[in-house]
C-alpha cells in the first residue's frame, strides 16, 4: 500500500465538504416543496423520514465544517507562534547560566548566615 504525504482524503477539504452541504440543502429543498405540493402541512413535513434524515446529513456537515475550521486556526496559531519563536534570537547555554546566576537572589536563610558569619569574624578579630 502506498502512502501520500500531506494529501488529504477530498472529504476532509473544506470545500469538499461546502459542497456537500450545498447538495444536502439542494435535496432538502427539493423534498420540503415536493411534500408541500402533496398538501402536507409543516408538522407533517417535519416527522418525515427523508426530510429529518437531510437535515440530519446537514447538521453532520457543519459540524465537520466547524471541526475542519478550528483546525486551520489552529495551524495559523502554530504557524505564527513558530515565525515568532524563530524571530527571536537565541541564547547560549553559558549565556542561560550568567543569566540565571544574575536572576537567582539569595534566600533571607542565605542572608541571614552570611550576616551571621560576618559577624563572627568581626568578633574574632
Amino acid at each position: 500500500m502506498t502512502e501520500r504525504k500531506g494529501k488529504n482524503m477530498a472529504s476532509k477539504t473544506k470545500e469538499a465538504r461546502l459542497e456537500q452541504r450545498r447538495s444536502w440543502d439542494k435535496q432538502l429543498e427539493q423534498r420540503v416543496s415536493l411534500l408541500k405540493e402533496k398538501g402536507l402541512d409543516a408538522d407533517k413535513i417535519s416527522r418525515d423520514v427523508t426530510v429529518r434524515k437531510l437535515r440530519a446529513k446537514v447538521r453532520e456537515t457543519g459540524q465537520r465544517l466547524r471541526s475542519i475550521e478550528g483546525k486551520e486556526l489552529k495551524k495559523e496559531e502554530m504557524a505564527r507562534v513558530k515565525a515568532v519563536k524563530l524571530a527571536t534570537p537565541k541564547i547560549k547555554k553559558s549565556d542561560k547560566k550568567k543569566a540565571a546566576e544574575e536572576q537567582t537572589a539569595e534566600s533571607k536563610r542565605q542572608q541571614k548566615k552570611k550576616k551571621k558569619k560576618e559577624e563572627q569574624n568581626k568578633e574574632s578579630e
